[in-house]
């Protein structure tokens, strides 16, 4: 293999064409659009991840970045009681071989940019097999490239919205601490907030159902969804109903995720990240499979085999691994959004729940090594 098409500057094709140059393998990189933009706000970066993003090189740039969170806790959203927590910073790298993180995703999209030269927009349509030995479609949930793999799967609306926004350290309320990852777990609903040093700020994303927009990505929260937003933690801790009130700014993200369905036409074209598998967060792993996607990937079709055979090898191995995960996240939901007896069964079995068990429980997610 000589050359790489990639198609989509986000974080799973920039850490293909860092992992693909790490093989000796040029590739172009190619985005719609003509500037660059990070989406989103922070992301959680769990020891899968950083994992991969260390053999790329990139942990000494990133480490005085990121915050490494000394504790995951699940917190009551009602009364604000601790039910359960696991000390992550302890024991991510003695356990699981790498750190877990958090950063603004503007962050790490930049660092990865310094590695990767980017072209301007292109006619992607041209770029399906034409150009390379290889062309890989990481456009994301909406992803057009999609059309080129035959039977893939097709967005679907998870009947989940989030609302996202960034406050300050020095604005945030005092149930905030800046040295945990924290979920704040209710009836049908919860939120994550956790620490961007890079930033200053703390990431908070409140997740509940919502109505199916079609096909849109972030929107400005107007006032008639704040007010969708507020009443769906009506019956929360008022310093929750507080902070969701006077949220700066905060974005409006309906949820979608992709169904099962083709990654690869079985020739020379494969989907990775979003494009092939786009999952709700409920893991917090979106971003760290599309990272292990394509870290892979490269390893795999840089072998010596027959690209077809390497492309039914990746694609086979990798929903197996994605299938597993998307499972978790099913469990996540359910657990966090219990209610009544199962919410009272929960909070009692995590609270005499050893940290040490928890840990294990973890392992085959964080202490995957990705293999490159």
């Amino acid at each position: 293999m000589k050359s790489v098409a990639i198609v989509g500057a986000g974080v799973a094709g920039l850490v293909s064409a860092l992992a693909f140059a790490r093989k000796g393998v040029a590739s172009t990189v190619v985005e719609r659009t003509a500037t660059l933009q990070a989406t989103g706000a922070g992301l959680q970066l769990s020891p899968n991840a950083t994992y991969v993003l260390g053999r790329l090189g990139l942990t000494d740039r990133l480490k005085d970045l990121w915050r490494e969170p000394d504790n995951i806790c699940l917190v009551s959203g009602q009364t604000l009681a601790p039910i359960t927590s696991i000390s992550t910073k302890k024991i991510a790298i003695e356990r699981w071989g790498s750190p877990y993180a958090s950063l603004h995703r503007a962050t790490l999209q930049k660092a990865l940019l310094d590695d990767v030269g980017i072209k301007g927009p292109q006619d992607i349509e041209a770029l399906a097999g034409e150009r390379a030995d290889l062309t890989i479609g990481a456009d994301g949930v909406w992803s057009n490239f999609r059309s080129h793999i035959p039977h893939a799967g097709t967005p679907e609306f998870s009947g989940m919205v989030a609302w996202r926004f960034i406050i300050p350290e020095k604005d945030a309320p005092s149930f905030l601490n800046p040295r945990n990852v924290t979920a704040f777990v209710g009836p049908r609903a919860h939120i994550v907030a956790y620490p961007l040093k890079d930033a200053g700020a703390f990431n908070v994303v409140a997740l509940s159902s919502g109505n199916n927009p079609g096909e849109t990505w972030a929107a400005e929260c107007n006032p008639n969804r704040r007010s969708e937003m507020t009443s769906q933690f009506a019956g929360w801790h008022r310093d929750i109903r507080t902070l969701l009130a006077y949220a700066p700014k905060p974005t409006w993200w309906p949820l979608f995720g992709v169904t099962d369905g083709r990654w690869t036409d079985g020739k020379a074209n494969v989907l990775i990240g979003d494009a092939a598998h786009a999952m709700t967060p409920f893991a917090a792993q979106g971003a760290a499979m599309a990272i292990e996607d394509a870290y892979e990937l490269a390893g795999i079709a840089t072998a010596d085999v027959a690209l077809p055979d390497a492309l039914a090898f990746f694609e086979h191995h990798r929903q197996t691994r994605v299938s597993r995960v998307r499972s978790r996240g099913a469990f996540n939901k359910f657990a966090y959004h219990a209610r009544g007896p199962i919410r009272f069964a929960r909070d009692m079995v995590l609270k005499f729940r050893s940290p040490e068990h928890t840990a294990a429980d973890l392992d085959w997610l964080y202490g995957y090594k990705a293999p490159g």
